[in-house]
């Protein structure tokens, strides 16, 4: 049985894109051509069908969710639960929560990254339970069929003297955690063909116990693993060095890490950071560049404009993507003033990323949604958990999120169709 999307109940805007160009202030008009136009925008009560959709298949027009799968490009949905079917029969409090996906065209295979919890009776209406920090781990699963069945639904686990409890140096589940933080933290197959894997690892202190600096309430490193195909479509994996943040800089780490592959085959990772409300502390985004595939990083430091000026962000997730043109864009909240820890959580913007500096392009920058007057009773707005994604017919950018309200206790869910700029005018 066929199921349309969520029905929709607002059109709010086409065609229609304001350039942020500084920290001090929104601009009244564009300075530059952005680098995107709004060809489309609507809201709806449930989740759209394209979010965390991917492709599920090379050469036909299958796309796949946790959730939903269509086999006209979107044109038609329909429910699919192949996820389910791996979760039955687990001890009650056990999780499997099937977070981030790609398609690796050389083999066409889908792989699932899961984020895992196997602690005895956790209660599941628990959002985030605090013993997650110790305990979540990760399993990955592989689709040869366009996610309609899966091979296998095994952890994560380095290759050598390792096991399900200790699946790479300094990480002992039950102690410490690894997991995927957010949508942006998919993984990504390289132009040689290597897999690499952005999640977040917390860490333990010189006793043993969760590293927590004065005013984090969690600390995390991010890191790439390294995944490599056997001749069976299994992967195996390797955890390379990690990405350690400056507690006095960003008071919980480095979090949520996003990667692509820039032209020249470079890495670039950005990361979550946070001054947990400590106003003295600029709260930006954070980069780490690889030029080895994710083997070894530069150190991270603050992201910034491509002509040098930094810009604010609050401690949210982001995301990166590269195009099939080849280039590269980023999703995410910049604010014009120093943001108090996750706060606030709009305007939400994208931008293209400097195929050079790895920077973001400050004349690029376009606000896709903003804090309105009908927001305003509707409690606290939290624009955030974007999933970004290219639509093989048109060549247009989809981007799906949620907004939130009143600390998540309602939520809406945005769809827009994002028409790239010609190269030439996004220079």
């Amino acid at each position: 049985m066929r199921s349309q999307p969520p029905k929709r109940f607002a059109l709010i805007f086409a065609a229609v894109s304001v350039v942020l160009s500084s920290t001090e202030k929104l601009p009244a008009a564009n300075a530059q051509p952005p680098c995107v136009t709004i060809v489309k925008r609507e809201l709806t009560d449930a989740v759209s069908p394209y979010y965390r959709a991917i492709y599920g298949d090379v050469a036909k027009d299958r796309l796949v969710s946790s959730s939903w799968q269509s086999d006209d490009n979107g044109k038609n949905w329909s429910p699919i639960r192949s996820h389910h079917a791996l979760a039955r029969g687990l001890t009650p409090g056990f999780r499997r929560n099937p977070t981030t996906s790609t398609l690796d065209p050389n083999r066409n295979c889908v792989l699932a990254i899961v984020n895992a919890l196997d602690t005895p009776n956790l209660d599941p209406k628990i959002n985030e339970p605090p013993i997650a920090q110790k305990t979540y781990y990760l399993r990955y699963r592989v689709s040869t069929d366009g996610g309609a069945s899966w091979l296998c639904d095994d952890p994560i686990v380095g290759v050598g003297d390792y096991d399900a409890k200790h699946p790479f140096d300094d990480l002992w589940i039950g102690k410490n955690a690894i997991y995927v933080g957010d949508n942006g933290c998919a993984p990504i197959v390289t132009d040689s063909g290597r897999v690499l894997l952005p999640v977040q690892m917390t860490v333990l202190d010189d006793a043993g116990e969760l590293y927590q600096p004065p005013r984090a309430h969690t600390y995390t490193e991010a890191v790439a693993l390294v995944g490599t195909w056997t001749d069976e479509n299994r992967i195996t994996w390797r955890m390379p060095a990690r990405v350690k943040g400056d507690p006095a800089k960003t008071v919980r780490g480095l979090i949520e890490p996003t990667i692509a592959e820039a032209p020249d085959g470079r890495i670039l990772m950005v990361m979550r950071g946070s001054n947990s409300h400590d106003s003295t502390v600029a709260s930006s985004k954070w980069f780490a560049v690889s030029n080895d595939e994710g083997e070894t990083w530069s150190e991270p430091k603050r992201w910034a404009y491509d002509d040098g000026t930094s810009f604010y962000s609050p401690s949210s997730m982001s995301v990166l993507m590269r195009h099939s043109s080849g280039r590269v864009f980023w999703v995410g909240n910049i604010t014009p003033e120093n943001p108090k820890g996750n706060l606030p959580r709009f305007p939400l913007v994208i931008g293209e990323v400097d195929p050079q500096s790895l920077q973001l392009i400050r004349s690029s920058v376009v606000v896709v949604d903003q804090k309105n007057p009908e927001d305003a009773n509707r409690g606290r707005l939290d624009l955030a958990h974007v999933h970004l994604m290219e639509d093989r017919e048109t060549k247009e950018m989809i981007l799906t999120y949620t907004r939130a309200y009143h600390a998540y206790r309602q939520r809406e869910f945005a769809l827009l169709r994002l028409a790239l700029s010609s190269p030439e005018d996004a220079q």
